[in-house]
């Protein structure tokens, strides 16, 4: 992380942290899931940070962001992640997000074209009923009660084929997450179809198997590409935190796209 850089930009009177890489490509921006934070995705900038400018923030109520008081609107997170781009004078971006943030990647893609380039969506919650499951967020309680070497080892016994690269920035989030978020209720999100149909840039969405906990289904990955114009790229052996368990396939997927439709960041030879 030498060289990173950190800040606050105040979109609409919302304050919203974020971590930046620099340098001279052009600028990437990723887009956290519920509950993580900007730098969950440390490894991927790493890897990506010598050829673009990678921007990290923390969505309102996660990380250093302004808590958000039980607010939990998929809008108001695609106007913060829009008005962050626009904050930080990045232009055109590319724009990746997971869960949550692949949610929000795809609003700001379908709402703001002057904004985004391209779009990467990783297991968005693109589902037609929602799981209403008590005690799902129970762990995100249980770790305010555990140091955070413990939560760290707890990390480690969910998640084992997890890299421990993951597991610091996973328990540090956890921790800094605002419970509001869990005990509030969310507005009705809009139709994933709707926002899907509104994709007009580039689109790469990556689907990975809905038996090991991944959301969007063969059939649902199919229909949204159909609806963007993108493609869809299924990883074998993954769920839901597809990067986070099938890391080198999910980085390479990742690589050939951009080399594709942001041709300005990563060499031809390196997106393979």
């Amino acid at each position: 992380m030498s060289g990173w850089t950190s800040g606050d930009v105040d979109v609409d009177g919302v304050r919203l942290h974020y971590h930046r890489t620099g340098g001279d490509g052009p600028p990437l921006v990723l887009l956290h899931g519920f509950s993580d934070a900007g730098l969950c995705w440390t490894r991927v900038a790493r890897d990506l940070e010598p050829h673009y400018d990678i921007v990290m923030p923390d969505a309102r109520g996660h990380g250093l962001s302004e808590r958000a008081h039980g607010r939990r609107e998929a809008g108001s997170l695609a106007a913060d992640a829009a008005g962050l781009i626009r904050a930080l004078d990045l232009g055109r971006v590319a724009l990746m997000g997971h869960s949550m943030g692949a949610a929000t990647a795809a609003e700001v893609a379908g709402a703001e074209a002057d904004l985004v380039a391209c779009v990467v969506l990783e297991d968005p919650p693109w589902r037609d009923r929602t799981d209403g499951a008590s005690g799902r967020w129970d762990h995100l309680r249980r770790a305010r009660e555990l140091s955070p070497e413990a939560l760290i080892a707890y990390g480690r016994e969910q998640n084992p084929t997890w890299d421990d690269v993951e597991l610091g920035p996973w328990a540090e989030a956890k921790r800094e997450f605002d419970l509001s978020l869990v005990d509030s209720p969310r507005a009705e999100p809009r139709p994933w179809r709707e926002i899907a149909a509104a994709i007009r840039c580039p689109m790469l969405l990556i689907t990975a198997d809905t038996d090991l906990g991944a959301i969007v289904t063969p059939e649902a990955g199919a229909e949204a590409a159909r609806l963007a114009g993108g493609r869809v790229e299924h990883i074998e052996g993954a769920g839901h935190n597809i990067r986070r368990e099938r890391y080198q396939d999910y980085l390479a997927t990742v690589r050939n796209f951009l080399q594709h439709v942001y041709p300005a960041g990563l060499p031809a030879e390196e997106a393979t």
